[in-house]
């Protein structure tokens, strides 16, 4: 099998192969993939900083031509790509497409930022001065992606360095390996400049600790979890670098009395069980009024017993597979934990076989839960959901509030009055009303508060932000 290769300087290096598994098809290998080593990591480095003057001085049409052409072969490429991606992540397969789209929308939209670029002149206090204001690169930034969107991630966080000139060491997660590859690639061919872009897949214990001890590395964004998170802030004080974090959440999704009950069980079903509950905005606390919450969790019931779990791949499936065995053992763990703290299990939460072995879990669905379980309180990252039951919707916004975390909140309600009152009042970076927690646009900031993100958003003009270091120069007329 031929071994996908490490992209460093230029050239695609490296010989070790690790196996990308299907979690829905253990016996299907997708590839073999080179595995990094720290002297890989700093070699890229090294030509990351090399590539660094030039490129952050390059014309913005270059950098528009490279982004768009990359855009558009992405969305030429969907279905490939899309399916790629259900095969070793395990998300369905028009789920994989749709984030495969988002994708190519998001390197079209920084192509466009690339001719956007501005500064301020403005008057000096003082007279006959001239003051600019411009935002230039920051330098190497290194860039670390987690499992669960393994295209939309690294589109987000590379499509803006790029844009705003800076060089990049790229270092996704093990376990998805083949979109990171064929993003680097689409990019490579597009026309970068050697050492503008290198990949470095591999252990996060070996490549990413190299980057994060790197001096010459200026920027490190990271999503993944909480407590990598504290590693890559604690180092990155050290050597005085920008670092930006998206690390965990445990978003709640509350459910008036005046909900319209379809709109609230189709709302919280997304946000709690597709892409298998593996979204970090992914809404796994489900707090609901006690004038509806009987009705709310019938018809809830009845609904998770028409979804289809099997085969990412396969026509009608709803929710794909969980990720690993790893990961699954974490959702069974949790599970029990949930039973063994007196929360009821409703539905679901039973191992599945299919007509190929996988990582199949029934969506588990807790009833009677308190807000202080650790179901309630702990980043669970499966389709695991608890139904905590409230008062009012004045006990409902304390509760939602309570959590460490603050990606995502979302309320089901009629009433313009608290839809109003928890848009202002919900502690979270982005807020959903009759919509689920989970699902967000490629042009707008993504973030959270809390735990859940440190520094600028992500996404959007607001990317900048991050990407970019503002420069006061003073000009004797």
């Amino acid at each position: 099998m031929t071994i996908h290769k490490n992209l460093i300087a230029g050239e695609w290096v490296g010989s070790d192969g690790v196996a990308n598994i299907n979690p829905s098809n253990t016996n299907d290998v997708i590839g073999e993939y080179a595995r990094a080593s720290a002297d890989d990591a700093k070699t890229a480095i090294a030509a990351a900083k090399a590539a660094f003057p030039a490129w952050s001085r390059s014309g913005i049409l270059e950098r528009h031509a490279i982004l768009k052409k990359t855009a558009d072969e992405i969305m030429a490429r969907k279905d490939e790509l899309g399916t790629l991606l259900a095969r070793e992540e395990g998300k369905t397969l028009p789920e994989a497409i749709g984030e495969t789209i988002r994708a190519g929308q998001i390197f079209e939209f920084f192509a466009g930022e690339t001719l956007r670029l501005a500064g301020e002149v403005i008057p000096s206090v003082r007279p006959n001065i001239g003051v600019e204001i411009t935002r230039e690169a920051v330098g190497v930034v290194g860039i670390i992606t987690p499992w669960n969107f393994p295209i939309a991630i690294p589109a987000w966080k590379i499509a803006p360095a790029l844009a705003y000139g800076n060089t990049i060491v790229f270092k996704p997660a093990e376990l998805v390996p083949g979109c990171a590859w064929a993003i680097v690639d689409i990019l490579h061919r597009a026309g970068l400049p050697k050492g503008v872009l290198n990949l470095v897949m591999g252990k996060g214990s070996v490549v990413g600790q190299a980057m994060l001890e790197s001096p010459d590395v200026a920027a490190i964004t990271f999503t993944g979890s909480t407590g990598t998170g504290k590693r890559v802030a604690a180092t990155s004080i050290e050597h005085n670098r920008k670092f930006q974090l998206e690390m965990g959440g445990k978003n709640p999704f509350v459910v008036l009395d005046d909900a319209d009950l379809t709109v609230a069980v189709e709302a919280a079903a997304n946000s709690g069980f597709f892409s298998t509950g593996q979204r970090c905005t992914a809404s796994s606390r489900l707090i609901v009024t006690e004038g509806i919450h009987d009705k709310f969790v019938a018809a809830l019931t009845e609904k998770l017993k028409t979804l289809v779990v099997d085969d990412a791949l396969k026509a009608g499936t709803h929710i794909g597979p969980v990720v690993d065995a790893s990961q699954l053992k974490q959702d069974t763990d949790y599970i029990e934990i949930g039973k063994g703290e007196g929360a009821r299990l409703a539905f679901g939460g039973d191992l599945l076989t299919r007509d190929n072995p996988g990582f199949y879990l029934q969506p588990a669905l807790f009833t009677e839960a308190t807000n202080a379980m650790r179901i309630s309180r702990e980043e669970i990252f499966g389709p695991v959901v608890s139904v905590i039951r409230v008062k009012d919707y004045e006990e409902a916004l304390a509760t939602a509030n309570d959590t460490p975390f603050g990606l995502s909140s979302g309320i089901a309600t009629t009433s313009l009055k608290h839809a109003t009152h928890f848009k202002r009042n919900a502690e979270a970076g982005m807020v959903m009303v009759n919509l689920p927690t989970a699902g967000v646009d490629f042009h707008v900031p993504f973030g959270g508060r809390k735990g859940s993100s440190y520094g600028p958003r992500e996404q959007g003009k607001y990317a900048n932000e991050f990407y970019t270091t503002v420069k006061t120069a003073y000009t004797l007329a």
